[in-house]
C-alpha cells in the first residue's frame, strides 16, 4: 500500500485488510507492507499503532517519490509468491482485492476494472471525470495497443516471477506507472486478466483533475517515447517537452485566475 498523507483514511484500511486476511488466510500467512512516501502528516504513527495489533503489517518510510516509486520499493521487499498493490483509501475493499487473488488461475496478473461489464462504481462519478478517464484510456489503448478498459484502478495482483522479470525494466514512477507495468508484463508474454470490481469513492482524493490532466498526458507521452525505437532521441526531445509542459501549466493557471 503506497501511502501519501493518509493519516485520516489509512486506519479503516488497515483494520479492514488486517482482520479480513487474518480470518481468510490465518495469522502469519500474509503480509501487508505500507510504503510511506514523501508524507508530511502522521501516517507513520498511525501505521505503528496497527503493527501492535496485526503482526503481518510492516512499513518503510521514504522522504521521496510518488505512488510508482513506493510500489516499486514494496515489490523489492515483498516475500509472497503473489504480490499485489492497492490504494490506501479503501476504495477497493479486501473482499474485492481477494477476488483478484482467486482469479489468478491460468493468469500471471489480474487487474481490477471499473469500466467493464459487472463493475460497480459508487457514488456515480461526475461526467467530467468519466469523460477524462475514457479519453485517457482511449489514448493509452491507441499508443500501446492495449485492450484494457481500466489501467489506472489502484488494485492489481501479480505473480512473483512477473515482478522479478519486469521490475528492472520499469522506467516510469509517476502517472504512467501502471501502464508501464502492464506494457512490460505483456511484452514479456505474461497473461493478464481484467476483473470487474466494486469501487467506492471514499472522498479526500489527492488528485486534482484540472491540474493533473496535463501531467498524465506528458507521462504517457514520455513512456511511449521510452518504449519506442525513438527512445535514443528522448534526451533531445525532453527539454522541449519540459518547456511545453511548463507553458501549458502556466496557461492553465492564468485561465483559472481569470
Amino acid at each position: 500500500m503506497p501511502a501519501y498523507n493518509e493519516e485520516r483514511r489509512i486506519s479503516k484500511m488497515l483494520e479492514a485488510y488486517g482482520s479480513f486476511f487474518e480470518k481468510i488466510l490465518g495469522e502469519g500467512n500474509f503480509e501487508i507492507i505500507i510504503i510511506i512516501n514523501n508524507t508530511k502528516d502522521n501516517t507513520e504513527q498511525v501505521v505503528k499503532s496497527f503493527i501492535k495489533k496485526y503482526k503481518e503489517i510492516r512499513y518503510l518510510n521514504f522522504k521521496e517519490g510518488g505512488k510508482g516509486f513506493a510500489i516499486k520499493e514494496g515489490f523489492k521487499v515483498a516475500r509472497g509468491e503473489l504480490i499485489g498493490f492497492v490504494d490506501a483509501d479503501l476504495a477497493t475493499s479486501p473482499e474485492e482485492f481477494y477476488k483478484l487473488v482467486r482469479n489468478m488461475d491460468g493468469y500471471d496478473c489480474t487487474i481490477a476494472s471499473r469500466y467493464i461489464k459487472g463493475a460497480v462504481v459508487k457514488p456515480k462519478q461526475p461526467l467530467s471525470r468519466i469523460i477524462a478517464s475514457r479519453v485517457f484510456n482511449f489514448i493509452v489503448r491507441v499508443l500501446f495497443i492495449f485492450n484494457f478498459r481500466d489501467t489506472q484502478c489502484g488494485a492489481k495482483v501479480l505473480k512473483k516471477e512477473v515482478i522479478k522479470k519486469v521490475l528492472p525494466k520499469l522506467s516510469i514512477s509517476t502517472w504512467a506507472f501502471d501502464i508501464d507495468l502492464l506494457y512490460n508484463s505483456r511484452k514479456q508474454g505474461f497473461k493478464i486478466k481484467e476483473i470487474p470490481t466494486r469501487w467506492e469513492e471514499p472522498g479526500g482524493s489527492h488528485i486534482d483533475l484540472k491540474k493533473d490532466s496535463i501531467k498524465m498526458f506528458f507521462a504517457i507521452a514520455q513512456l511511449r517515447l521510452l518504449t519506442s525505437r525513438l527512445k535514443r532521441m528522448f534526451k533531445l526531445v525532453k527539454p522541449v517537452a519540459a518547456r511545453l509542459y511548463n507553458f501549458l501549466r502556466n496557461q492553465q493557471k492564468q485561465s483559472q485566475n481569470l
